[in-house]
């Protein structure tokens, strides 16, 4: 009997041995598949995630498209920059310009001249350096009528000094003058032809 039962015994710890073994390589190899199986799944949630926000961009693709058509549209029908097709063109509109606004405000063209045209990035910077007299009235006028001309002028480099008045042959004292001499440069800006 204590040969039956040692057999038993043996039969028992032999089959418990064998579920263990199996246990063991079942875990060694099943485990890395499970591991690697909700690896995969987590990036496939994520690359579904990608792919929902790609979707919702794509979907907007219509709606930004005809934004950007109609902002070209607009940028293109303002006057902002001078439309000449060149820059000496450009310069000699302007000067006329100046010299017609100045001349209606009631002051005095004394000399307008162009310097060398600056291009940055698609925009080329024209600038007319400006001698003026007139009040301080016909100063008002002409600067308010250059900025808000268009094409857009932007006045720069203002100086103002007041000219020397004149003296009186009676009194032999000076008589101050009203008048004002006035320098700047006006600035405007063309785009690059392509």
């Amino acid at each position: 009997m204590k040969k039956l039962s040692d057999q038993n015994l043996q039969r028992w710890l032999a089959v418990g041995l064998l579920l263990v073994m199996v246990l063991a390589i079942g875990l060694l190899l099943i485990m890395p598949i499970v591991n690697k199986s909700k690896e995969l799944a987590e990036e496939q949630e994520s690359l579904l995630f990608r792919l929902r926000q790609y979707q919702k961009i794509l979907a907007q693709k219509e709606a930004i498209v005809e934004s950007m058509a109609n902002i070209e549209e607009q940028q293109a029908g303002q006057t902002y920059f001078n439309s000449q097709d060149t820059d000496a063109l450009a310069s000699a509109e302007m000067q006329e310009t100046i010299k017609k606004v100045i001349e209606e405000a009631g002051g005095q063209l004394s000399s307008t001249q162009t310097t060398p045209v600056s291009t940055r990035n698609d925009f080329s910077r024209i600038t007319v350096r400006v001698r003026m007299t007139g009040d301080s009235m016909a100063l008002r006028s002409v600067l308010y009528k250059l900025e808000t001309a268009t094409p857009l002028v932007v006045i720069d480099q203002l100086d103002i000094r007041p000219m020397r008045g004149v003296r009186n042959p009676v009194t032999r004292q000076m008589e101050p003058s009203n008048q004002l001499n006035i320098n700047f440069q006006a600035v405007s800006f063309m785009r690059k032809k392509s």
